[in-house]
Formats: C-alpha cells, structure tokens, sequence
C-alpha cells in the first residue's frame, strides 16, 4: 500500500532527489533518476556564487534551476495532498477497495500541504527574483558600455 501521506512528505522532504518518485514508481522510473541533475545543477550554482560572488554571470543562471525545481516538488506534495482518497487509491493502489485507508488524509497530510504552499511559494519567487536581478543587471551594464 502506498501512502498518500508519505508520498506527500517524500516530494516535499526528498522530491528534488527523486524520492517520491521512487516510492511511488519503483526505481525503473526514468524522471525519478533525473531528477537530482537539476537540483545538483543548481547548488552548484549557490556553490560558486558563495567562492565568487555576486557578479558570476552563470551562477545567476544555475541558481534558478534549483529553485524551480524544488518549487516544482512542493507542488507535487500539494497535488498528492489534496488527491481525495478514490483518485489516490486508484491510481497508485490498484486493486484495493477506494474507500482504503492508505489514500485518506489526516493532519500529516494538511501540515505537508500547507508548508509545501509556504516553500514552494518562496523557493518559485526566489528563482524568479534571482533571474529578473540577473537579466536587469546585465541590461543596465550593457547600456552603460553604449553611453561611454
């Protein structure tokens, strides 16, 4: 039986690393192996702007990577979250009555829902910040260049 519950906790605790989507796909899923490439990609991105700064253009490009993906995850717990029980039961426990317990939802599952919105909200926004800063910089250099 595979719970709704765990499977929610597990995109939003361990969903940038494929966690959920082993738990709920086994480890022949493909997207459950690629997942940790852009999550990778993008702390290697805090990693340089940490040694190099502010002013390294491809961290600024990195960085985003990780925030869309870990805003990405939380949505998947929110979308496991919110699934009522038949929705859960058929698609992820064939075979069982889908009325089962392991597709209910109780207090784990609303705490998992509702930090996943905080987080995800603000690991979305922060990506976007971090491009648009990136993007208007540059706009602002470039334009200077020109005026000299």
């Amino acid at each position: 039986m595979k719970s709704k519950t765990t499977a929610a906790w597990l995109a939003f605790l361990g969903g940038p690393f494929g966690l959920h989507r082993f738990y709920l796909f086994g480890s022949g899923d493909a997207l459950a192996w690629l997942l940790p490439v852009p999550t990778l990609v993008g702390a290697y991105g805090v990693l340089r702007m940490g040694f190099l700064g502010q002013n390294d253009g491809l961290s600024w490009v990195l960085i985003p990577v990780l925030g869309f993906t870990i805003a990405g995850c939380c949505l998947m717990a929110i979308v496991f979250g919110l699934k009522t029980r038949a929705e859960w039961n058929t698609r992820f426990n064939p075979g069982v009555d889908p009325e089962h317990v392991a597709g209910g939802t109780h207090w784990g599952t609303i705490a998992v829902v509702v930090i996943s919105l905080m987080v995800g909200a603000t690991a979305l926004l922060s990506g976007i910040a971090i491009s648009f800063q990136s993007y208007f910089d540059d706009q602002v250099r470039a334009g200077r260049e020109i005026s000299q």
